[in-house]
């Protein structure tokens, strides 16, 4: 029997098996990643897509014990345990998607810690539209931003400028085409698909610049495995959402960057509400921008001990002002122990330079 190789795929679903699960299964079956898909109390029972790694309720309650129970169901957050299971099994990289995400050829090729040049490098102060800078020719006039992007940041591009040297991106969000994952004002009010350049030069995002990433189509490094953690107590438009303020911000507080690429995907998406998504999103179109600026201050003066107990101090504070519960700090903390001893080796810091990665 061939081994399973040490890149992991993590899905969740509620679905019977999709086409993006077949092909992924072909990907599988290629020995070129191994997958596993986290079930839910939704999901079919008889639900099977050799060769990739089932999870029903019952194994994962066998592998993670009280905190598979923390997990809440029919929540998003489920994956969780996806994540947890990859690095298991030895994971070196983990690409997240979904079930209605039809890989490209591209897709889970070409996966390099560092972001080389031709790369771009994105600078601004402030919230910054990245899909300005992914959009093609013939879309120029066309206004799409990312879900999570404040109302008040959709005209914000920022400034690009030549990427000089290799930067390390322990997480870095690929773009999906025809249905990009964008927020329930924009689907509610164009409903035209819409596709990226295919030849857009990856974007390097540095410390002091904010653009939410989602989990859509994401792929992480180990030193960002802590940061992996979807809050179980937010709603399931805004769970991925906060997650990447707060990955984002523990990077760069660590010498690290997040970058975006050209799609690998095409999305047919599933079924949505469109109102009862504008409805979850509501938290963060009031909030997102104040978010970013308690993290901010939650930064300055914090020492630079662990990417881990840096997410756990940026999780405090935003459970300080609300925006999560206690409860969800116990559950980040029962996430840092399950955690196996990881260890990204040496890794280029900011400078290009070589270090041995912070500890988990």
């Amino acid at each position: 029997m061939r081994q399973s190789p040490d890149r992991w795929i993590v899905i969740t679903t509620i679905n019977p098996p999709t086409r993006t699960i077949e092909l992924i299964a072909e990907l599988c079956a290629r020995g070129e990643w191994a997958a596993v898909v986290v079930g839910d109390r939704k999901t079919p029972s008889d639900w099977s897509a050799p060769p990739l790694h089932f999870l029903d309720l019952d194994q994962q309650r066998e592998l993670f014990g009280s905190f598979s129970d923390e997990i809440p169901m029919n929540h998003y957050s489920r994956k969780n345990l996806g994540y947890l299971y990859a690095m298991r099994q030895g994971a070196s990289m983990i690409l997240e998607t979904d079930d209605d995400n039809e890989p490209y050829a591209s897709f889970g090729t070409g996966c390099e810690l560092e972001v080389r040049p031709p790369a771009r490098w994105l600078i601004g102060d402030d919230w910054v539209n990245i899909y300005e800078h992914f959009k093609r020719p013939e879309d120029e006039k066309v206004l799409i931003w990312p879900r999570g992007l404040p109302l008040d940041a959709l005209f914000e591009g920022g400034i690009l400028r030549e990427l000089a040297m290799p930067r390390a991106c322990p997480i870095q969000q690929y773009l999906a085409d025809n249905d990009p994952d964008v927020d329930a004002i924009y689907r509610l009010t164009n409903r035209k698909p819409l596709s990226f350049s295919a030849v857009a030069r990856p974007v390097v995002v540095d410390r002091g610049t904010w653009v939410p990433f989602n989990a859509q189509n994401t792929l992480y490094f180990p030193v960002s495995y802590p940061l992996l953690y979807l809050p179980c107590e937010v709603t399931f438009r805004m769970t991925d959402i906060w997650r990447s303020f707060v990955a984002h911000a523990a990077l760069t507080h660590h010498g690290y960057a997040t970058s975006f690429h050209a799609a690998t995907v095409l999305q047919n998406r599933n079924q949505h509400d469109l109102m009862r998504d504008f409805a979850d999103e509501t938290v963060g179109y009031l909030n997102n921008r104040r978010i970013g600026q308690l993290l901010i201050e939650t930064l300055n003066g914090l020492p630079s001990e662990s990417v881990g107990l840096t997410a756990r101090a940026l999780w405090m504070t935003l459970a300080q002002h609300g925006f999560v519960t206690e409860r969800e700090i116990e559950r980040f903390d029962g996430w840092l122990k399950h955690l196996p001893l990881v260890n990204p080796g040496a890794l280029p810091d900011a400078a290009g330079e070589t270090n041995h990665g912070p500890k988990h």
